[in-house]
């Protein structure tokens, strides 16, 4: 239908053209009219030939014989000149007489614009109209979604926290019964890949109900209340939809959903709170009997407003964490049951992975996969997933390595060693899996893979162990070409145990200055900043201190690791024997 309506412009733009051509061929003809001198008329004027004289204001007069010829002469511009024609019985007109070849292609013209203007000012309105409904967002509708809970491995308590609101679609009698309403709507919140948008699909397919999925920008516009139009419309859409039940998900909700200021408003008229506002009213709009949830996700739960989060609105707050090691053993054996495996320790492959979410892992499999089938072979073994693991965490290696420098080459070797040889003194439970010089495609000139511990939390000696192995690749430079030689190479290691020391000082309540203070809630207040950034120097000082004492007791080991490196240039854990 829009493809014909779409040919329908076609038809004027066409006449248009056409008119516009013969109205253009039919003035350049009109120019090469016969022209006779004035002489020629005074001599037919004597004989009688002439039938009617149209005077104009222009320097010619138009001629018509009796037998229907026309043509132009001079016009002499004399007082008497019309009556003495009249006299001789001869008809005299002001008006120049109707030229109906030039007057249909004028008109048509004229209508085909006329047409168009109009069509377009049509095409303009509808637009306009649909800019400001729901059909513009393109809501995904999933009546008949086959994801299930069997298709999410781990997060069971997740999976736990939403089987009553499935239930309660489903029987909302059963529950009405015992006076029990049901949640309004529901927040997934959790680290990005976690598999937010995953839950909230199964849980409309769970409950065999439509799902409407948007997104949070979808609602942001320019113009002022297009987004709070589209939350009505939308909720609208979903009451209509089969039996009034539906699950609606908004996707990264923290677009018009963030804390409002008080201090910074406008008044109510800023577009973000009339979104917020016409979502809250249509929650609390909500009756008992309405089969109707509302789930959304977000990476920050922190940066909601206070009244988006209060029961009544989002009652249910549901952390989707990263995958333990069982769960991450259950995931890689969904995305692996499809796909043709060789010998593949699922149990080390899932202890290797550590903070790997399941959008992660799923990339992982995938790669090995491509790689798999790039070399022909029959089955993904070992070695696949291996080099796949390497590219997602640091990039494919470069193949051309003919520019680099021996003392480069040297250089990334005592910076590698340094890092592995801290990682075993004071993380001996991190196993490391890979180190290399080879320089990758994401900018690293090297660099050395560990196993992180799965742990729920964080301890401030590990943090510190953390900063040590960071800098141990800065302090090994430094050790072994001196300190006017060291390199740009600890770039990303100084960005992240910077990170660490300012996190642990401002945000943990592990740093002399603030004490148990945290920042943020100290933000609006004259805090010293220059008290922060002196502890933080001061401890990360110490500590590169303590790592340099470390390296040059176990000098040997960092001469032996570097020669292994430069010599086979990669190194995995069974090659590493000092």
């Amino acid at each position: 239908m829009k493809k014909y309506k779409n040919k329908l412009w076609i038809i004027p733009i066409v006449t248009a053209i056409l008119f516009g051509a013969t109205l253009i061929f039919t003035n350049f003809s009109s120019r090469t009219t016969n022209y006779k001198p004035y002489v020629s008329f005074l001599e037919d004027t004597s004989n009688k030939k002439i039938a009617n004289v149209y005077i104009g204001d222009s320097s010619k007069i138009t001629i018509k014989l009796k037998d229907g010829k026309t043509y132009q002469t001079d016009n002499p511009r004399t007082d008497n000149f019309k009556e003495d024609l009249l006299k001789q019985n001869i008809n005299v007109s002001e008006d120049l007489p109707v030229n109906l070849v030039t007057l249909i292609p004028s008109l048509g013209l004229i209508a085909s614009i006329a047409v168009l203007i109009f069509m377009g000012v049509k095409t303009s309105a509808k637009k306009s109209k649909k800019a400001m409904s729901v059909e513009s967002m393109e809501a995904l509708v999933a009546e008949d979604s086959d994801y299930t809970f069997e298709d999410i491995a781990g997060n069971e308590e997740a999976k736990e926290s939403v089987q009553d609101i499935v239930d309660f679609l489903k029987n909302p009698e059963k529950y009405s019964s015992y006076g029990a309403r049901m949640p309004r709507g529901v927040i997934l919140y959790g680290e990005p890949g976690t598999g937010k948008t995953l839950l909230a699909k199964a849980v409309a397919s769970e409950a065999n109900v439509p799902f409407y999925a948007v997104s949070g920008s979808d609602f942001i516009q320019v113009y002022v209340g297009v987004g709070a139009s589209r939350i009505r419309q939308l909720f609208k859409k979903a009451r209509e939809s089969s039996n009034g039940k539906a699950v609606i998900f908004i996707d990264e909700i923290d677009a018009i959903g963030k804390r409002r200021d008080g201090a910074k408003s406008t008044g109510g008229s800023d577009e973000r709170d009339q979104t917020l506002n016409a979502l809250l009213t249509e929650m609390s709009g909500f009756k008992d009997s309405q089969g109707i949830v509302v789930m959304a996700a977000t990476n920050r739960l922190d940066m909601l407003d206070p009244a988006l989060l209060r029961p009544g609105r989002f009652d249910r707050h549901i952390e989707i964490m990263l995958p333990d090691r069982c769960a991450r053993e259950k995931i890689i054996k969904l995305h692996l049951a499809n796909k043709p495996v060789g010998n593949i320790d699922i149990c080390e492959l899932a202890q290797k992975t550590s903070y790997f979410s399941g959008a992660k892992i799923e990339n992982l499999m995938n790669e090995a996969a491509i790689l798999a089938c790039k070399a022909d072979s029959k089955l993904i073994e070992k070695e696949h997933v291996d080099k796949a693991f390497s590219i997602i965490l640091a990039g494919y290696e470069k193949k051309n390595r003919s520019y680099i420098e021996d003392i480069d080459k040297k250089i990334t070797a005592y910076h590698e060693a340094g890092h592995a040889i801290v990682s075993m003194k004071v993380l001996p439970n991190e196993k490391i899996s890979k180190i290399t010089i080879i320089p990758s495609t994401k900018g690293a000139g090297g660099y050395t893979l560990s196993i992180p511990e799965d742990r729920m939390y964080q301890n401030k000696r590990y943090l510190k162990n953390r900063i040590m192995v960071l800098l141990g690749g800065r302090a090994a430079e430094e050790i072994i070409f001196g300190e006017e030689f060291i390199t740009t190479g600890a770039h990303s290691d100084l960005k992240q145990s910077t990170k660490i020391a300012i996190n642990m000082i401002t945000q943990y309540g592990m740093g002399d200055t603030l004490g148990l203070l945290n920042v943020d809630e100290i933000s609006n207040l004259n805090l010293n900043q220059d008290d922060v950034l002196g502890e933080c120097k001061e401890f990360v000082d110490s500590i590169y201190s303590d790592v340099k004492k470390l390296l040059i007791l176990n000098k040997d080991k960092l001469e032996k690791l570097s020669n292994m490196l430069l010599e086979k240039e990669t190194l995995n854990s069974e090659d590493i024997v000092l």
